[in-house]
């Protein structure tokens, strides 16, 4: 198959990116990225060399001036869709920003450069949100532009990450490829749990909770469960599955873990209280890039607070590549066919 072309929009720290690269290898050459975000940009140059500079604000930048390409990746923002939001949709307004909004920035470009492909990745609430009109506009609009769209909710517990993560992906073909064969893939690995991404030595004192806030979250909880509500935070066990690490970086306290291989238990930041000897910690940025399905190598070169917030924002890479890899053979297929009829044409001759 020919060298692939793709853009990377919305691309916060590049999982979408990556999982791609993963799946296409020498295959796909990245020509555009676009992120808004200028702490996620930072992640995103440490660990992708490219030729171009990434742009900033989508909606300023005329489509006539990204390069031609083959294959669009979207993983436009979630928060207006999200469960855990207000889920304005396409109502959402943040900064100045319309959030819900931004998917029309891709039909834009992909109505001028017509790609093969449309890739996108978003929360499971869009398939809900305002009864499903939301969803429906989306897909008839790409349809209109022509693509045919075939969608699928995956949970990235299924795929070799141990994170209970549900989310809609939407493949877009333009219509002349012959996508009648494409299918989202089925589990390929279900059998991993917390222990399998907790560092392999002791972390920073900093990660475990204080005697204090360790109260103050048992009174929450406490609080909500007196009014019936389930709200509070949640001790994951090694052999469990880590919950969502959703959007922003929040509900680090739902995803605590035990690790009792402390043992200095002197304060590293101004606390009150004292250091847990529960043995009580949150997940460090590395076990939450490990739950994205990020390799090892993968460069957190910012501080926690910008980590947390871009790997709950990010995107499940081992998800993301098992389904490009379903799109390969399509686009593979369809290119053996072009390379047999050019034969068949200059044979007739």
């Amino acid at each position: 198959m020919s060298k692939l072309s793709s853009i990377d929009l919305f691309a916060g720290i590049g999982g979408i990116r990556l999982g791609f690269e993963n799946a296409f290898g020498s295959g796909i050459q990245t020509v555009f990225a676009s992120e808004w975000d200028e702490h996620a940009v930072k992640t995103y140059k440490a660990n992708f060399k490219s030729k171009f500079e990434v742009a900033g604000d989508i909606t300023t930048i005329d489509e006539k001036e990204i390069p031609s390409f083959d294959i669009c990746l979207a993983g436009f923002p979630c928060q207006a869709f999200s469960l855990a939001g207000q889920r304005k949709g396409f109502k959402d307004d943040y900064k100045g920003k319309a959030r819900g909004t931004l998917f029309f920035d891709v039909v834009r470009i992909c109505s001028y450069h017509k790609p093969k492909v449309v890739f996108c990745e978003n929360v499971k609430g869009l398939t809900i949100h305002d009864k499903g009109k939301t969803y429906n506009i989306i897909k008839k609009t790409l349809e209109e532009i022509g693509y045919k769209v075939h969608e699928h909710v995956l949970n990235s517990r299924d795929f070799g990450v141990p994170q209970n993560r549900e989310r809609i992906y939407i493949v877009a073909f333009r219509n002349d490829i012959d996508s009648s064969n494409f299918s989202f893939p089925q589990p390929t690995d279900e059998s991993k749990r917390i222990k399998d991404i907790v560092e392999e030595n002791p972390v920073s004192v900093k990660y475990y909770l204080s005697t204090v806030y360790m109260e103050t979250l048992r009174r929450h909880r406490a609080r909500h469960e007196a009014k019936g509500n389930g709200f509070g935070y949640e001790i994951r066990k090694e052999d469990d599955v880590a919950g969502a690490i959703v959007c922003g970086g929040m509900g680090r306290e739902r995803n605590l873990i035990i690790d009792h291989r402390l043992t200095d238990f002197t304060p590293k930041t101004h606390i009150k209280g004292e250091v847990n000897r529960e043995g009580i910690r949150k997940m460090t940025p590395r076990e939450w890039a490990r739950l994205q399905g990020f390799p090892d190598d993968f460069v957190l070169p910012l501080a926690d607070v910008h980590l947390y917030k871009q790997l709950g924002n990010s995107v499940t890479v081992s998800v993301i590549e098992t389904i490009a890899n379903q799109i390969k053979e399509v686009l593979e297929s369809a290119d053996n066919r072009e390379q047999r009829g050019m034969v068949g044409s200059l044979c007739s001759v």
